[in-house]
């Protein structure tokens, strides 16, 4: 019996993050330039997108191009942004009724890359059968250091209190303000470690490593990723009798 299934389709996860890894460990295990990894690595993406949306998962977030990626050889940064740019396809979100979202600071890429990626955006405005949303220049210190920032000047106009910050503020002053938190987490490629990504919002995130490299990764697998989701007891801070009495409720 495959992971799909297996799954209860009661309880597939609101909210998917997904860290792509392996592309150029991927090509270069099989004697390719890394720049072929991460052309495949574009392929799974459509299809993951379909696959996610065909399992009624509502967000997608994809860690697409880190902060950090920018100190990465200039040929390889080259290559991304070209890729980036080729591949944003308003008729794959059209066609699956997707609404298209971008994090991150964007204002330091390519200009005809901000012009393609905002006429997405808003040609996909509508749809609300599911939410992809591509981190692109994104990790977590950047954008809570934004989001204090931001704090931090309204206080000073008098705008507000600073004993009146809390968390719903300051998690209304993320980039993601518009989505519920990550439900699942997954990490390809082998590597157990979160690299700067939604760090605030996966306080009670579940995670999930596995060692298939991103152009490997298929539907079978992000199956079994929610399957294994589906296995854990999710209790926010609260004891397991505590969770089973709120089913019961």
């Amino acid at each position: 019996m495959t992971y799909q299934e297996q799954l209860d389709k009661s309880r597939i996860p609101q909210h998917v993050a997904i860290i792509m890894d392996g592309n150029g460990r991927w090509a270069e295990q099989r004697g390719k330039q890394r720049t072929e990894g991460h052309i495949r690595g574009v392929e799974v993406v459509r299809k993951i997108m379909e696959n996610a949306v065909e399992l009624g998962i509502k967000y997608l977030t994809l860690y697409t191009f880190s902060t950090e990626n920018w100190n990465r050889p200039e040929q390889e940064v080259t290559a991304l942004m070209g890729l980036l740019f080729k591949n944003i396809e308003e008729d794959v979100f059209i066609k699956n009724q997707v609404r298209f979202r971008v994090i991150g600071d964007i204002e330091r890429l390519p200009e005809p890359i901000q012009v393609k990626l905002n006429e997405c955006m808003e040609h996909t405005k509508d749809f609300d059968r599911s939410c992809m949303v591509l981190a692109l220049s994104y990790s977590s210190r950047w954008e809570i250091t934004r989001a204090a920032r931001m704090l931090a000047e309204r206080a000073s106009k008098g705008e507000l209190n600073p004993s009146d910050i809390d968390e719903n503020m300051v998690s209304a002053s993320m980039t993601t303000n518009f989505m519920p938190d990550p439900d699942l987490l997954i990490r390809t490629g082998g590597e157990i470690r979160l690299s700067n990504y939604l760090l605030w919002q996966s306080a009670y995130t579940e995670l999930y490593f596995c060692d298939t490299f991103w152009p490997d990764f298929n539907m079978e697998e992000l199956c079994k990723a929610i399957y294994v989701y589906q296995q854990r007891e999710r209790r926010f801070g609260k004891t397991g009798a505590q969770v089973a009495e709120q089913k019961l409720k």
